[in-house]
């Protein structure tokens, strides 16, 4: 993995420029995204042959009335009792997908952990910690960044918590 590459005056994006200026080693992989596709995580770990428990998603969700951010496996589903649980809160409920791409500046099916425009507390589901690196959007459709799960965990201040079945 190359920390500044390339491909990443070719990509550039809000994710991207953080990652560089934290000197985080990682690596692009842009790929063909199919308008229509709704299954985003997915399409991403098919286009580029990367298993579905590697590739994560990343989940804005609404915790006792504030946004936070799930990263969970493309493969899996929320348990949106382990995270209100994480939160201390009562109930979680998915964001309104609007309100999720006001918050963090990237569109739906984009959405990076990385480099949001108001960064949110994260919590990065524990089976991140399997792999020597995982795959997350880079904030926009078409475009993955592989990256170590310490530096996921470090950038984005989350906690590695099992919030994923």
């Amino acid at each position: 993995m190359a920390k500044r590459s390339k491909q990443h005056a070719h990509g550039a994006t809000p994710a991207t420029t953080a990652l560089v200026e934290a000197g985080i080693t990682f690596t692009l992989h842009p790929y063909e995204h199919q308008d229509g596709t709704t299954g985003f995580g997915e399409e991403a770990a098919r286009a580029l042959g990367v298993d579905e428990s590697q590739m994560f998603k990343t989940l804005v969700v609404d915790v006792g009335g504030k946004l936070v951010v799930a990263v969970i496996p493309v493969a899996q589903q929320l348990d949106l009792k382990a995270l209100a649980a994480a939160f201390d809160a009562k109930k979680a409920t998915m964001a309104d997908p609007t309100h999720a791409a006001r918050s963090t500046g990237y569109v739906v099916g984009g959405i990076s952990p990385v480099g949001q425009r108001t960064p949110l507390p994260t919590v990065v589901d524990a089976s991140a910690d399997d792999f020597a690196t995982v795959f997350v959007s880079a904030g926009r459709r078409g475009l993955q960044v592989e990256l170590a799960p310490a530096d996921l965990q470090k950038i984005t201040k989350a906690r590695s918590i099992g919030v994923a079945h």
